[in-house]
């Protein structure tokens, strides 16, 4: 649950009993002392104070700063530089609203101040970092005292008031949040089985409509590249579900697809400890493209969705897939198997196949693909390919507007050579992993027919102290990015 929200269009008063409060001040690109006299904020005196003890200026500590005022309230400033990135405004402000929430409030005061865009500004970047960062995230801690902080349960917002109460970012938020639960829970509380009955629940209450492909039916429709995954898991509960959301009058289509795969041993080609630990989180693409569907749900947003979760795990056992099995995925293209930890674009081979068939508009998968962009990137940015060059346009604007960062890769057709097969059409991935993450894109574009297509490599899906706007270590990258491309492809003719 995210903090009900309270406006106020008049400045926070010194007499406001608020315990915990958030003040956003512009970058003057002046002196501070024109800031200061500019502005009549709470615990200007304070700060002040503490600035001429340490003999410096506000900028000089990095625009951030806390003191406990008079009546013993926490106050956090702030100061916001309108000329930097999204990315950098969202991360300051995340930072400095990361003071109060270490407290535990039930209630945060926000406080913002400059002119009127200013303020409109800094109301949505600090309201959406209190949105995301409020709630706490799934724990099985026994011990209270060490479970962490309580839910932020309410905001009040001072300076600024929004007509339509920021339901964008809460949106937003909303499908962040739910991205982030799913992703953080232990294996054996997401078994595939256990994650179709979750997404049944959200769909009914959603009003989305609710398919399922089990590993019986797929196996009967020839979907091999999926089935060749899920045959090694006991019991074969995966399952390719597909959920839509239906829009009166809504002119355009758009799939969303993400790998689920909700444990990944790594297969016959076993990970070592150090590398599948944590791999319950392989099943983030999945939570991405269902969150982005709430966001968009939420926002109502005039657009229809069709959304494709391959959900399944990747264990060793006697049926698992092997090195050098040749597989038939759902198109009739025939797969050599080169490692059996290349699972995921396996079993998004058939389930790309399956949402191109009913040809929306344009086609988004998200997943945890590749070691490769990992490497490339770092955990910073995710990584975008695509088989349309506006698309990629559209993207870079949307990761811009959105403080979600993406780099494009090159996608040409002459890296077709490496995966060619000498006794299938072609080779699942090579194992000498060069360029594996425009590989991966090369093979999974067989998939996509003529449809319009964009991939996003996941690797900012796991950020250690956060990211941009989002405080915790696993990001819920890709759902703010994914409202804002929405809203770049609706301005299409």
């Amino acid at each position: 649950m995210l903090a009900t929200l309270t406006q106020n269009a008049s400045p926070l008063s010194e007499s406001s009993k608020a315990m915990h409060i958030l003040v956003v001040l512009p970058k003057s690109g002046k002196s501070p002392d024109t800031l200061q006299k500019k502005f009549d904020f709470p615990g200007k005196g304070v700060l002040e104070a503490l600035l001429a003890r340490r003999k410096i200026q506000f900028e000089e500590i990095g625009g951030m700063a806390a003191a406990n005022l008079t009546g013993g309230a926490l106050c956090v400033w702030v100061m916001v530089d309108s000329s930097q990135s999204i990315f950098e405004q969202q991360t300051i402000v995340r930072k400095a609203a990361q003071m109060l929430l270490d407290e535990s409030p039930a209630e945060i005061h926000l406080a913002v101040y400059g002119d009127t865009d200013e303020k409109r500004a800094f109301a949505q970047l600090a309201v959406y970092a209190a949105w995301i960062n409020g709630p706490v995230l799934p724990l099985r801690k026994t011990d209270k005292k060490k479970a962490g902080r309580k839910p932020l349960a309410r905001l009040v917002l001072h300076g600024y008031k929004e007509a339509g109460k920021f339901a964008l970012l809460r949106a937003k938020a909303e499908g962040n949040l739910l991205t982030r639960k799913l992703t953080v829970l232990p294996p054996n509380e997401l078994t595939p089985g256990l994650y179709r009955k979750h997404v049944r629940k959200l769909a009914a209450g959603e009003g989305w409509k609710y398919q399922e492909f089990d590993v019986k039916t797929l196996r009967k429709m020839g979907a091999g590249a999926f089935v060749a995954v899920a045959q090694g898991s006991d019991p074969e509960d995966a399952a390719i579900v597909h959920l839509q959301r239906v829009v009166k009058n809504a002119n355009k289509t758009v799939a969303l697809v993400g790998k689920g795969i909700c444990f990944d041993t790594g297969g016959h080609n076993l990970k070592p400890a150090r590398y599948m630990h944590g791999m319950h989180e392989d099943m983030n693409g999945s939570a991405v493209a269902l969150g982005l569907l709430l966001a968009a749900t939420r926002a109502d947003l005039p657009v229809n969705i069709d959304c494709w979760l391959a959900i399944a795990q990747n264990h060793i056992s006697p049926r698992a897939y092997k090195q050098n099995d040749v597989i038939t995925a759902l198109n009739g293209t025939t797969i050599e198997i080169i490692h059996t930890d290349a699972e995921g674009r396996m079993v998004l081979a058939d389930t790309l196949d399956l949402a191109a068939k009913r040809k929306p508009d344009m086609m988004m998968d998200f997943a945890t693909l590749t070691g490769s962009m990992h490497t490339a990137l770092g955990s910073h940015y995710s990584g975008i390919l695509s088989n349309r060059e506006d698309l990629i346009r559209k993207a870079l604007i949307a990761g811009k507007s959105s403080g979600e960062r993406i780099w494009a890769f090159p996608m040409d057709a002459d890296y077709d050579t490496e995966l060619e097969s000498t006794i299938a059409d072609i080779k699942q991935c090579t194992l000498e992993g060069e360029a594996d993450h425009i590989l991966a894109a090369r093979f999974l574009s067989r998939f996509v027919r003529d449809i319009a297509w964009l991939h996003m490599d996941l690797s900012a899906n796991h950020h250690k102290g956060g990211l941009g706007a989002v405080g915790s270590d696993v990001t819920g990258f890709g759902v703010a990015w994914g409202i804002e491309m929405l809203g770049e492809v609706l301005q299409t003719d």
